[in-house]
């Protein structure tokens, strides 16, 4: 079964808007994360930015006392938040690149260039008893680099994929190029992981990528929630991983 994690940032993202640097205000990002538990959601993503621009340090901490299913904690290889990470102790950590100027994650790791930093944080949170993946382009030798850092996961970056979905010639070329990734990673020994961009649309074609885990989604779903309501969309979207076959 291809499991559904939802990203609940932008829920976070519309709370601090309004009431940023207050410790209240709506809606509530861990409401959120238990409604979707509630119609099936197989997990909960969020990122907790250095900057924290949407997902706050007091979320975290009730997202690990509330959610019973899988806690995917997004985060750069800064030091301040390893320590938080280790503390915190979710499922699984997905180390992402992150700038300040950018709106959302764009882009994926350069883990070919950051082979000892990435590999000692690797071993910190396994040895803590924390899962990691890594958030990387689908190319060669990001791949080889995971398995060489011994993540237990990739993460592949399907933003170029949904960026070019109107152009088919674009779109195959991506596509062929996450297939290519997944297959790779499997036979690496790694478990494979995907995300950015998906939505409703183009998530069908993704069909096509072999050996997929999981699909960490947030943007699409929490767009939709605002005319259909969170439950409706967490559902429609689950609705279209049911026929995935790796």
């Amino acid at each position: 079964m291809l499991k559904l994690g939802v990203n609940i940032d932008h829920v976070a993202t519309v709370r601090e808007a309004r009431y940023r640097g207050l410790e209240h205000g709506e809606p509530d990002p861990v409401a959120a994360a238990l409604i979707c538990e509630e119609v099936g959601a197989h997990g909960i993503t969020a990122h907790l930015r250095e900057d924290r621009r949407h997902i706050q340090d007091r979320d975290v901490w009730k997202l690990r006392e509330k959610i019973k299913t899988r806690l995917n904690l997004e985060m750069a290889n800064a030091a301040e938040i390893v320590a938080i990470a280790l503390k915190l102790k979710p499922e699984i950590v997905c180390l992402v690149p992150e700038r300040r100027q950018e709106v959302t994650t764009e882009g994926g790791l350069d883990a070919a260039g950051s082979l000892q930093a990435l590999t000692d944080t690797r071993k910190k949170m396994n040895d803590a008893g924390i899962e990691v993946s890594l958030f990387i382009a689908p190319d060669p030798a990001q791949v080889e680099a995971a398995a060489r850092i011994g993540s237990q996961f990739i993460e592949l970056h399907t933003g170029a994929f949904a960026e070019h979905y109107h152009q088919k010639l674009q779109r195959n070329q991506e596509l062929e190029r996450l297939v290519a990734a997944a297959r790779q990673a499997h036979a690496l020994g790694l478990k494979v992981n995907a995300g950015h961009g998906l939505n409703y649309e183009n998530l069908p074609l993704l069909h096509t990528v072999p050996h997929l885990v999981e699909l960490n989604i947030g943007h699409s779903i929490i767009s939709r929630a605002i005319t259909t309501g969170l439950s409706t969309a967490v559902k429609q979207m689950l609705g279209l991983l049911e026929n995935y076959r790796s």
